[in-house]
Formats: C-alpha cells, structure tokens, sequence
C-alpha cells in the first residue's frame, strides 16, 4: 500500500468518527436529519452537509462507504455508489477502502 492511500484513509476516517458522534447526538434527540462534516480526503476540508439518518446509517453499513460533498469526488481513490442533493455516498477503491474498513468504528459490532 502506497503512503498517500493509507493518509486518505486515515484523513476519511478522523471525519467518519466526528460524524459517528454527531449522528449519535442527533438521533438522541429524535431529529431525522444530520449536519455532517464532509468524509473527504482534505484534511482541511470544512465542508458541512445535512443528510439524512437513513442515508448515513446506509452509508455505515460497509467500512468504505463514505458521505462526501458532490465536488469533493476523486475518481483515482472513489466510486460514486449514491447521489443525493447536496452530497455523496462513495466507496473506497483498492488500498484504500481496505484500510477504511479495518478503521472502521462499527467494524467489531
């Protein structure tokens, strides 16, 4: 695994985890929508984007799966695999999407 995959992986999954506290908080209160941070491979990227529970729970149920802003795409390192207005469901290809699966908080549930 190259260097740059295994950043993008941990940059993705950092964001992944501040949106695991933030769906957390917001299904306790009984809201069906979140303000989510962008799972993107910028780590300083501030993007906000306002999903649905329901997608972002889809969008857990596989360690590569991340929530994205529409233009935050990278073919390179992604597959699209859900849009949304305002935002996309992708999955990590290769080294990547090996490593974000193991990162993955639900991974041991």
């Amino acid at each position: 695994m190259r260097s740059e995959e295994l950043r993008i992986a941990k940059t993705e999954s950092r964001f992944r985890d501040v949106n695991e506290r933030i769906a957390e908080s917001t299904d306790t209160v009984g809201l069906p929508r979140a303000d989510l941070v962008c799972e993107c491979a910028d780590p300083e990227c501030g993007h906000r984007i306002e999903a649905s529970l329901d997608d972002y729970e889809r969008a857990r149920s596989d360690g590569a799966l991340f929530v994205i802003a529409p233009e935050h795409h990278v073919p390179e390192h992604e597959e699209v695999v859900e849009s949304q207005p305002g935002y996309r469901i992708v999955e990590k290809l290769r080294g990547v999407g090996a490593v974000a699966r193991r990162l993955s908080p639900r991974r041991a549930q």
